[in-house]
């Protein structure tokens, strides 16, 4: 499968993964600042953004996706950071391929099986009919007692585009992610990887608890955990400058 990917900079290769309903343009700030002095890889993953559809949707899927990315770009190692999802694939990967990994960043999802944050959400986007609609007033207006929240609104309505014919359309394969649920929502398994790894957390999100640490240990002996204050889940949209400084910290050559 060859996945659509964004790339700035030059250097030694970071690629950056984004998470469920994401792709590569939510981490473009991010990507551009690391550029200063590095090649930094914001990839699709596969049935989101503009790579490929395929009928599943597991982590083993992924990790063979980006293997296959990095291979067919002569790139035998990188630097792997990973957010939500894209996290999971992240750690999936470096327990698959050790030697391809350099460096893993994990930002706020742990290795073990996640709790169900987002069936709300899947409902929501599954109940909207995009035949129906004329106008993207008419899709918000649909959503927003559906998903109150307005900045997870507005992330997912990135994902609607126009279709040649001037209707709507989702860029993500929605039908396979939601039938692809538990697999999403399942832990990643492997023998452990004994290189560097960060896990990055968010002081307002409950996606890595203090007690999820003993796990994360155990597949990743060489790991560190760090918690940015006043981020949620979306660390990267709530403290970019956080982040950004910690990923400078960790990832400097």
């Amino acid at each position: 499968m060859e996945l659509f990917s964004r790339e700035f900079g030059q250097g030694n290769p970071v690629i950056i993964l984004h998470g469920l309903f994401g792709f590569s343009d939510n981490w473009q700030s991010i990507a551009k600042a690391l550029a200063d002095e590095r090649l930094v890889i914001t990839p699709d993953l596969r049935n989101h953004g503009r790579s490929p559809h395929a009928s599943t949707h597991t982590y083993i899927d992924m990790a063979e996706d980006l293997h296959d990315f990095m291979q067919s770009r002569w790139m035998f190692s990188a630097d792997i950071v990973g957010h939500s999802m894209g996290g999971k694939v992240a750690m999936q990967l470096a327990l698959n391929y050790p030697d391809m990994v350099n460096r893993l960043v994990v930002v706020d999802i742990e290795p073990g099986q996640a709790e169900d944050n987002h069936s709300g959400i899947f409902e929501a986007l599954l109940a909207l009919d995009l035949n129906k609609v004329q106008t993207r007033q008419e899709i918000e207006d649909f959503l927003a007692p559906r998903i109150p929240e307005n900045g997870t609104r507005q992330f997912l309505l990135k994902n609607i585009t126009r279709t040649e014919a001037g209707g709507f359309a989702w860029k993500m394969n929605l039908p396979v992610l939601w039938a692809a649920f538990q697999d999403i929502l399942s832990p990643v398994t492997g023998d452990p990887f004994t290189k560097p790894a960060l896990f990055v957390r968010g002081s307002k999100s409950d996606y890595v608890k203090d007690e999820d640490i003993p796990g994360i240990r155990q597949l990743f002996p060489n790991s560190e955990v760090v918690t940015i204050q006043d981020a949620g889940h979306w660390v990267h949209a709530d403290q970019p400058a956080a982040l950004l400084q910690v990923l400078k910290d960790f990832l400097t050559d």
